[in-house]
């Protein structure tokens, strides 16, 4: 991150002391707390099946039931893309100290536009995530119906004599 005002002017690059292999660690044990399950068919029938070939942290597996391979990042919102898990991890950690996007762009040398896209996407997943709401105990409703015009029906508006 850039220093800030009144500060050194020593800049830290957050980008350097951010660990690949912790940022994986982190996604498998978020992702299966009781153990890696297949993502096709939810088996735990999962053997580990080599690295991947430009993200070597980036675990892959073979799935003995279905006969199916799957990775660290297959069916999450980070795959298919090229940017690497850091920056995404990054870029969703700088969303929560509330930074703009040019502000993120700036922070992970990027482009605005690509920093729009992937916070998109980021807020996409959180929001195809968060639990439904439940409600308990004892709920109060109101109804309100709310006129928003009468456009095109002069008599609606018209003052009764």
């Amino acid at each position: 991150m850039r220093t800030p005002r009144g500060g050194s002017d020593n800049v830290l690059n957050i980008r350097a002391i951010i660990d690949d292999g912790k940022c994986f660690r982190t996604v498998r044990e978020l992702r299966w707390p009781e153990g890696i399950r297949c993502t096709h068919c939810q088996s735990d029938t999962v053997v580990k099946y080599g690295r991947d070939a430009t993200q070597p942290e980036r675990q892959r597996y073979h799935c003995r039931n279905c006969n199916r391979y799957f990775d660290d990042l297959t069916g999450t919102i980070f795959e298919g893309h090229h940017r690497p898990l850091t920056v995404w991890i990054l870029c969703l950690y700088f969303m929560g100290l509330n930074l703009s996007n040019s502000q993120i762009a700036r922070e992970l040398d990027l482009n605005t536009s690509d920093v729009q896209e992937m916070a998109k996407q980021l807020r996409q997943g959180v929001v195809a995530r968060k639990p439904q709401a439940k409600l308990h105990g004892e709920v109060e409703c109101d109804e309100v119906y709310v006129v928003a015009g009468h456009k095109g029906k002069p008599k609606a508006v018209q003052k009764k004599p």
